[in-house]
């Protein structure tokens, strides 16, 4: 997975306990795509410290993800969501019974909703 989106996502899961600067430069970064120099003005601090704030940030954000694995348990369980929804819809092809295809149609949406 690219890092910009690594970050982002791990911003998205970890934010809340990194501080709020460090969490909005991120933010910026990553998400709004701005420069360290936009950055740097936008905060009236120096492009220097912005990329501090980002790196300490960053590593605050990797430590967490290595300890907690939320990220990583995120994605394993949308792959294997996805996994059984393709195994469901081929029983759905394959099968012609009305009554279970109604069946395995409130499974996919069930799963649908879990993640």
């Amino acid at each position: 997975m690219e890092k910009n989106i690594k970050v982002s996502m791990l911003n998205e899961m970890y934010g809340k306990l990194l501080t709020q600067k460090q969490s909005e430069i991120i933010d910026d970064y990553y998400n709004q795509d701005l420069s360290l120099s936009e950055i740097a003005e936008n905060n009236g601090i120096t492009r220097q410290a912005v990329r501090d704030i980002l790196k300490k940030g960053e590593k605050k954000l990797f430590d967490y993800e290595e300890k907690l694995m939320f990220m990583k348990k995120a994605l394993n369980q949308e792959k294997k969501k996805k996994k059984i929804l393709t195994a469901l819809t081929r029983i759905q092809k394959n099968y012609s019974d009305k009554e279970m295809v109604h069946v395995l149609e409130d499974i996919k949406k069930e799963l649908n909703y879990l993640v």
